[in-house]
């Protein structure tokens, strides 16, 4: 029973520290991605892959990254998607106006999470060229110390 337990346990962990595939937007929000008289274009105001050192297990990571819709039309970001279930993604709810700027958080569980962690969000937008974007964040997860 206890080798089944840690086995189970190990998947999870060993499923959490690789990325995904990309998951796809929903039905609802693909007429939007595909509606390209509404595309428009957006910059990253800060950096797409970010660092943040070392931070003790148990600590959640608060991550952030702000963009601006330099196009003429509304930003509507349909999907934010990360690349595991230890990171939980907020994106914006409204679409973001010609010339306004918007922000992504997310937010990482670091419990059980030892190590290195590469972890990814997937952003799903009606942005001319591609819909997709890719937002990275690494950090290094210590041990607690009891």
């Amino acid at each position: 029973m206890r080798l089944l337990v840690s086995f189970l346990l190990m998947i999870i962990i060993i499923s959490c520290n690789h990325s995904d595939k990309k998951a796809m937007p929903s039905a609802n929000s693909e007429a939007a991605l595909k509606d390209s008289a509404n595309y428009t274009t957006l910059q990253w105001i800060d950096s797409t892959n970010k660092n943040f050192g070392k931070i003790s297990e148990g600590q959640k990571l608060e991550v952030s990254y702000v963009f601006k819709n330099t196009g003429n039309k509304p930003l509507i970001i349909t999907r934010v998607q990360p690349s595991c279930g230890c990171t939980i993604a907020e994106q914006p709810t409204e679409p973001v106006l010609p010339g306004a700027l918007g922000t992504i958080k997310a937010s990482f569980n670091s419990e059980g999470r030892t190590g290195v962690n590469h972890k990814t969000l997937y952003v799903y937008a009606n942005t001319k060229i591609t819909q997709s974007h890719e937002l990275k964040f690494e950090v290094e997860v210590e041990k607690k110390k009891w």
